[in-house]
């Protein structure tokens, strides 16, 4: 398909004459002011918008800062018969990408301008989705387990992602929802469109309500221009909603709207919009008591858990502690420029007998301030958070630690002290530890475990 093009200017033979030179390479649109060059732009996707300086109403560089705080702004360049350098500087700080003089305006010239501006934008934009796309480390690969739980989550993860149902995570805080979130659109079709996430407890309802749908100017106090809001920003991509049970009554009815028929209003309009968004949403709340209670809308929890996962907290992934505590110590001593190695015996005691309360994020929390407080190349229990040195923190005459210990020495301690703790049954020490019978069975193995 050929690029979109918008043409604003006040002379009709400008505009005509114009079309006719590049419409073999354009898709060209034609605006005779700057009010129905902003409306063109608002409906329709534009890669270059070619405007006047001087118009009727709102003027080029009006038009221009208006086109560049949409979601996706178009390549704007600036016609002048007016030419001067000042007009030129101001240009740029309007948001300009180009500027051009019409006393001097030669077509090859300007296709040339355009062609080099869309071979940037294009090249930024790629540079955009790569950056993105490092943040997030693809799909599953930044989220660690190997416990059943998280190998469940895992094959519905990769089962649900290729498709555009909504999915609802549910999990204590800390159990890695966000992460999981964006693992479903990084392995989707939308991985290439925006990922927008929105923490609902952080606002009011007023803002909320505007951050997600937008605003037109002058729809409350304080509104001084028209605002975009995260659906449309969202356009082809995914929204994340978390803690989605903290939004209210009229909330809950604008987005049961969205769910069902993809449209919504901005705030102070009455203008139907449409966004193609696939919407993941969690809570670390129970939704169904907040039905019974009268609080949470029952048609909107079964359009949100067309499909539902459940992320486990850590006490019940208890086999995955060392996984997860070697690739935290493993990025912090990195990040610190500290040559930690691994855990001695005394600090996996102490991870492994912890709750964990706060889940995964806790955990990484604590190796974090273990990283920064070690003194040697392996983190001790000294090391470790006050609330997690129990007993072992009052053991100053304790013989000198025998090493750091590998996430595979850790392991292999969980395993005995597990079936030594179960009288050897297999079974039992598998589900204390949380990883299935026929895994343990392969470990024995592998750390030629006796019979205990």
């Amino acid at each position: 398909m050929k690029p979109m093009l918008l043409i604003a200017d006040d002379e009709k033979p400008t505009r005509d004459g114009l079309r006719a030179a590049l419409e073999d390479r354009f898709d060209v649109y034609v605006a005779e002011d700057a009010a129905t060059a902003l409306q063109l732009i608002e409906q329709e996707n534009f890669a270059v918008l070619l405007t006047d300086l001087r118009m009727p109403g709102d003027d080029g560089l009006q038009l221009i800062t208006r086109a560049k705080s949409l979601p996706r702004p178009p390549i704007c360049i600036l016609m002048t018969a007016y030419g001067s350098e000042e007009i030129a500087v101001e240009a740029m700080k309007h948001g300009a990408d180009d500027y051009i003089s019409k006393g001097r305006l030669q077509i090859d010239e300007l296709e040339m301008r355009i062609a080099r501006a869309l071979r940037r934008e294009n090249l930024e934009s790629e540079n955009r989705e790569l950056r993105q796309r490092l943040e997030t480390k693809f799909g599953l690969e930044n989220v660690i387990g190997q416990s059943p739980a998280m190998e469940e989550v895992f094959e519905i993860v990769q089962q649900v992602a290729p498709t555009r149902a909504t999915v609802l995570l549910l999990g204590e805080s800390g159990t890695g929802k966000e992460l999981i979130a964006k693992a479903i659109h990084q392995l989707s079709p939308r991985a290439q469109r925006p990922l927008v996430t929105v923490h609902c407890a952080a606002l009011s309802t007023t803002l909320l309500e505007s951050e997600l749908f937008g605003h037109e100017k002058g729809a409350f106090t304080g509104a001084h221009e028209r605002r975009i809001g995260r659906f449309e920003q969202a356009q082809g991509g995914t929204l994340f909603l978390d803690e989605i049970g903290e939004i209210n009554a009229t909330l809950q009815v604008k987005l049961l709207r969205f769910l069902g028929e993809r449209t919504f209003e901005r705030v102070g309009s009455n203008k139907t919009l449409t966004a193609d968004v696939r919407l993941i949403a969690a809570t670390n709340k129970n939704l169904e008591e907040l039905v019974k209670a009268g609080t949470f809308r029952e048609d909107l929890l079964f359009r949100l858990r067309v499909v539902e996962v459940h992320l486990p907290p850590l006490r019940e992934r208890a086999g995955d502690i060392p996984l997860l505590a070697q690739t935290f110590l493993r990025e912090f001593a990195k990040a610190n420029g500290k040559k930690v190695a691994g855990f001695a015996p005394d600090a996996v005691d102490a991870l492994a007998e912890h709750a964990w309360p706060g889940n995964v994020r806790e955990l990484q929390t604590a190796v974090e301030r273990a990283v920064v407080m070690c003194r040697g190349e392996s983190i001790v229990v000294r090391d470790l958070p006050l609330n997690l040195r129990g007993d072992s923190s009052t053991a100053v005459g304790r013989p000198a630690i025998r090493g750091a210990m590998t996430v595979e020495s850790a392991e292999k301690q969980l395993i005995i002290r597990a079936l030594r703790e179960c009288n050897g049954s297999r079974t039992q020490a598998a589900t204390k530890i949380g990883i299935s019978r026929r895994t343990l069975h392969r470990k024995l193995h592998e750390y030629q475990i006796e019979e205990l």
